[in-house]
């Protein structure tokens, strides 16, 4: 296995350890073997343990994230994928609910349905069939 050289009060020994047995080690010393009782000692970590304060909890006033009016209250929504235009169910002014069926467009050789992502009434309709679109592209807007 592995080879050692020791010098121990002023001796040289060659110490080769044969084996390990649970705490029993196998050596050979100067081409003379023993069996040799390893004991082993708990090594004390030197890492620190580190111990964080808790932080403070937020007053009310801090708790509460203030609303800010937004500038449009318009939804944008996008193409998921580049594809193209099939069908657009929709023209401004409709009114449209939460999940409503706006348009169906083809990408990746698959029909995808473009769904309304809220209660509204269409403002502008950007696409018409046979319109290729890029993914992110806005597709209707509604108000």
């Amino acid at each position: 296995m592995k080879k050692f050289k020791f010098v121990i009060n002023g001796n040289a020994y060659e110490v080769e350890v044969l084996g390990f047995e649970e705490n029993i080690a196998k050596i050979e010393v100067n081409g003379t073997q023993y069996d040799v009782d390893v004991q082993k000692d708990l090594k004390m970590t030197k890492t620190p343990t580190l111990v964080r304060a808790e932080a403070p909890k937020p007053t009310p006033k801090e708790s509460k994230i203030p609303r800010t009016p937004s500038q449009t209250t318009n939804l944008a929504v996008r193409a998921p994928l580049p594809g193209t235009i099939i069908t657009v169910l929709v023209k401004p002014g409709d009114k449209v609910t939460l999940g409503q069926k706006l348009l169906t467009m083809e990408a990746m050789k698959m029909e995808n349905n473009v769904l309304s992502e809220k209660d509204g009434v269409v403002k502008t309709v950007l696409v018409k069939p046979g319109q290729a679109v890029a993914q992110n592209d806005v597709l209707v807007e509604i108000a």
